[in-house]
Formats: structure tokens, C-alpha cells, sequence
């Protein structure tokens, strides 16, 4: 398969790196430090076409393709993992749902303004008994005249808080188990909608992670996407894409762990030489450097195989297990290379380190990933 960039991806991969050199890696440190994202990083990215580089001009995206989407998206996660996932959700997850499944009144009036970076989504699906056991949700939506009624809570929710249009799942049909899931739009500032506790998080700090709580909020029946009961299928599908986006985010991660750990080699004298000359430490960076470009010919396999059009969750599930597990090791290997200096907030692997955990976690932990892959082997 020809990997080989197109120049039109390697344009857009070339304006990624140097939004993201320019931009972000000034002040990555304060956005990890800070909690918060700079709104004029956001707008910056809007003018550069990214928010929506993967989805049809008529809606107000780019036009590209899927690979350009993930270039950009390494090229963020490179310099800041935070602003990394905070873009991921809204493209990969709230932006394909609404665009795979929803009517086109929903297209028109959500979709359109998301991918133009008019408005930032969120994707909620997590509740505090139900996190891989997705269908176990408690949150309700009771279909009142014209308008559902919407109660319950969701937690770890990325763009909690700071998202203006949310897609949440809730159960229309307690008794039917996944079956009984329907997905709606949700506006961020409709009454009976509130955002609870905001997490303390280990890494990705800069992204906000929030509780939603939903008392009696209405929605409008026309914010339904798709049909009654198909909302656990909608959100599988979303995460798939999702997966894919979660394993750039780890390769962005793991490419910037290298690129320290290379500098720093070079760089630190010991016993007379640069500790790049011992061969423990060549090693080292040897096996970093074949995790991740394995990692990167899965991530771009799986996107190549979404852009195509054909089947990929399998391919997405193994891009998203392998890369961040990769991630995890070669940040773990920097940290090593770095010595005590890893260990130090000065030193730009120790956010490294603490952003590459959660790609094994979210969005599907990795457990999940063996299941789907093994699933598909075995039936």
C-alpha cells in the first residue's frame, strides 16, 4: 500500500506543524498548567480550515480527505495533546455522528456551524455506572408532544463546559437495553442543562472535562438523530472514526517523546561524551523509533481504509491499541533518557508522559480494542 503524500496532504501537514510550532508550543506548558485553552487558538484554527477539514464544502467543511485530517491532528497532539483531544472529539466523534446519521434540518442548522468553527461539539455517551458497559446508562428522554424531556447525568465528558452543542445518548426505552439508546442534539444553553464538576485530571490538563446534568431539559423532537432506539449503533460508529483520531493523538504524542529524547541524547554529557554514543541508549531509541512508525502506517492504514469507504473497525481498533500503547512505552523510554530531568516539569516528556496514559483509556479502553479485533477473528 503506497503511503506516499499527495502535496496537497503535504501542504496541509506543512500548515499543521507550523500552526502548531507557532501557536501551541509556546505556550503548552501554561495550557497544561492553566486548565484552559486560549480562545484565539480556536479561532486560529477556524482560519486555517481545520475544524472541519474532513467534511463536504456544502456544510461548511474543507473538502479533504481523511488522512489530511490526520496529519493535522499529529501535528497538534506534537505540540499539545489538550488542544489534540479537544479538536479530535468535536471532528472525529460530534461532527460524524451528526453527519453519518443525522437529517439534513440537523446538517443545516448544527453541522454546518460546527465544521465552519462557528460553535465547538461534544460527544456524550459516558455515565458514572456505564463507561465501556455503554448500554448500562441511566439517563432518560421521554418524547412529551413535540419535545423530549431529558433527565439523568453524564461524566468525563471532553468539552464539558465549554462546548455549545452537545450529542448526548439517552435511554427512550428503558426496557430495551442498547436497543432502547436514542441520540439527540443538545444545545449547551437550553434550560434544565447544567455542567457539574469539572475533573482534576492527570494529563490533558488544558482540556476540559466535565459532569452534564440533565433536569427536565426539552429538546426539540427534531433534534432526534436518526431514528428512536439506533443511538448505541450511532455511537459505535462515531467511535471508530474516534479511535482512529485517539491513535494519531498518541502518535503525535510519541513523535514529540522521540524528538526530546533524540535532543537530549545529543545534548547531555557523560563520562566525557554525549550518552547518545552509549549503546544502551542508541537502543533504546531504536525500538522507540519502530513502534512509531509502526504505529503511524496503522493509523494511516485505518484512515485510508474510512476514506475509502471501506469496513475498518477492526483496522481502527488495532491503530488505536497499538499506538498508544507504543505511546505509553516510548514516553516511559524518554523519561528514562532524560534520567532525573525526566522527572521534572521543565522538562517538556514529563507532560508527555502524563498526556500518553489516557489514549489507552478513552474513547474504548484498550481491553475493548482486543474484543473488537479478536471479535472480528473469530466470527
Amino acid at each position: 500500500m503506497n503511503f506516499n503524500l499527495t502535496e496537497e496532504q503535504q501542504l496541509i501537514q506543512q500548515n499543521a506543524r507550523e500552526f502548531a510550532l507557532e501557536y501551541l508550543e509556546p505556550i503548552a506548558a501554561e495550557i497544561d498548567k492553566t486548565e484552559r485553552i486560549p480562545k484565539e487558538i480556536y479561532q486560529k484554527m477556524v482560519e486555517l480550515d481545520f475544524m472541519g477539514i474532513f467534511y463536504p464544502m456544502e456544510y461548511g467543511g474543507a473538502g479533504a480527505d481523511f488522512l489530511s485530517y490526520t496529519l493535522v491532528l499529529e501535528q497538534i497532539c506534537r505540540s499539545c495533546a489538550s488542544t489534540g483531544i479537544s479538536y479530535e472529539v468535536h471532528a472525529s466523534l460530534a461532527c460524524t455522528a451528526i453527519y453519518n446519521f443525522g437529517s439534513e434540518e440537523l446538517k443545516q442548522k448544527y453541522l454546518t456551524p460546527l465544521c465552519k468553527g462557528e460553535k465547538l461539539s461534544a460527544f456524550a455517551l459516558t455515565e458514572p455506572g456505564a463507561g465501556t458497559d455503554a448500554g448500562a446508562g441511566q439517563t432518560i428522554a421521554v418524547l412529551d408532544g413535540d419535545e423530549y424531556v431529558l433527565n439523568g447525568s453524564k461524566c468525563f465528558i471532553s468539552n464539558g463546559g465549554v462546548a455549545d452543542v452537545y450529542v448526548v445518548f439517552a435511554l427512550t426505552d428503558p426496557t430495551a437495553g442498547t436497543k432502547g439508546i436514542s441520540a439527540f442534539v443538545v444545545d449547551a444553553d437550553l434550560p434544565g442543562f447544567e455542567i457539574g464538576k469539572h475533573e482534576d485530571k492527570m494529563g490533558i490538563r488544558g482540556s476540559q472535562t466535565a459532569e452534564l446534568i440533565f433536569k427536565n431539559c426539552r429538546i426539540p423532537k427534531a433534534n432526534l438523530i436518526g431514528k428512536e432506539g439506533k443511538g448505541f449503533g450511532i455511537a459505535m460508529a462515531a467511535l471508530d472514526v474516534g479511535r482512529i483520531g485517539i491513535a494519531t493523538q498518541a502518535l503525535g504524542i510519541a513523535q514529540a517523546a522521540l524528538d526530546e529524547a533524540v535532543k537530549f541524547a545529543k545534548e547531555r554529557v557523560q563520562f566525557g561524551k554525549p550518552i547518545a554514543k552509549n549503546q544502551a541508549i542508541q537502543w533504546m531509541l531504536a525500538e522507540m523509533a519502530t513502534k512509531l512508525e509502526a504505529s503511524r502506517l496503522l493509523v494511516y492504514h485505518a484512515a485510508t481504509l474510512k476514506e475509502e469507504g471501506k469496513p475498518f473497525s477492526k483496522e481502527a481498533a488495532m491503530a488505536k491499541m497499538f499506538a498508544s500503547e507504543a505511546s505509553d512505552w516510548i514516553c516511559n523510554k524518554a523519561i528514562q533518557i532524560h534520567g532525573g530531568y525526566g522527572f521534572i516539569k521543565d522538562f517538556k516528556v514529563e507532560r508527555l508522559y502524563r498526556d500518553s496514559k489516557i489514549t489507552t483509556i478513552y474513547e474504548g479502553t484498550n481491553e475493548v480494542q482486543r474484543m473488537v479485533i479478536s471479535g472480528s477473528l473469530l466470527r
